[in-house]
């Protein structure tokens, strides 16, 4: 089999929540997690897809975060985790839902012809407390981290119109022993090793502020995690 997309997703800014809830959960936010899927093409930017919004700047989105990829195959295992049908294809948010590619087959810096654009795998997605508060999972955010099933994001080289049902082409894989998976291990699995943190954070093609986060902690300046995996949702 070829990795391809199978589903192409865009979405805009939603203003969701009750300003006079009391449960954190209830409360107003904003988000375009929920995106639509759409069958025509959409041009691929340096920043992302053209029409495809993103609510808070500072931490998504960017040349970056220009697109993120997320495989089908995890829907299975997280109606299981958490025991619902409402989490299908596009519930994380995801502008490529991929089949036959996933992060132990993907790696930092792999570039592909996909359509008319160049795209190259900038880093993992490190969660935050949306999926959570969307989902109504107060830990998901740690739930995703911890599973590995975390999806990635690429910067786009070349722009150009990108659209579903197309396949991969790699046209180049510099860093085959950085899979997502194994990023993903350095960060949350094997913090103390900071060997390994020197390594990935070495690793050229890698997105700045995951090289920053791994820097602050070999120079023993690890900040905590709570404000990303949990946000507004707890009180």
């Amino acid at each position: 089999m070829e990795a391809y997309v199978r589903q192409l997703f865009s979405g805009k800014i939603k203003q969701l929540g009750d300003p006079n809830a009391t449960n954190p959960m209830d409360k107003p936010w904003e988000s375009a997690i929920f995106k639509s899927e759409t069958e025509e093409p959409i041009w691929a930017s340096e920043t992302g897809l053209i029409g495809d919004e993103v609510a808070d700047k500072k931490t998504h989105g960017g040349p970056e975060k220009a697109i993120f990829s997320y495989p089908i195959k995890h829907y299975d295992y997280w109606k299981k985790d958490l025991e619902t049908d409402a989490i299908d294809v596009g519930g994380m948010g995801e502008n490529f839902a991929v089949f036959d590619m996933d992060e132990s087959s993907v790696c930092i810096g792999d570039t592909y012809r996909f359509g008319d654009a160049l795209l190259q795998v900038s880093q993992p997605r490190r969660p935050c407390w949306k999926p959570a508060r969307r989902f109504r999972t107060m830990d998901l955010a740690l739930r995703i981290q911890n599973s590995g099933r975390t999806g990635w994001y690429y910067r786009v080289l070349q722009e150009g119109y990108v659209r579903a049902g197309v396949h991969f082409e790699l046209i180049e894989r510099p860093y085959p022993k950085w899979t997502i998976q194994a990023c993903n291990d350095v960060m949350y699995i094997y913090k103390d090793n900071l060997q390994l943190a020197e390594k990935l954070a070495s690793c050229e093609l890698l997105a700045p502020n995951w090289k920053h986060t791994l820097n602050k902690r070999i120079l023993g300046q690890s900040s905590s995690s709570e404000k990303r995996v949990y946000g507004p949702n707890k009180a």
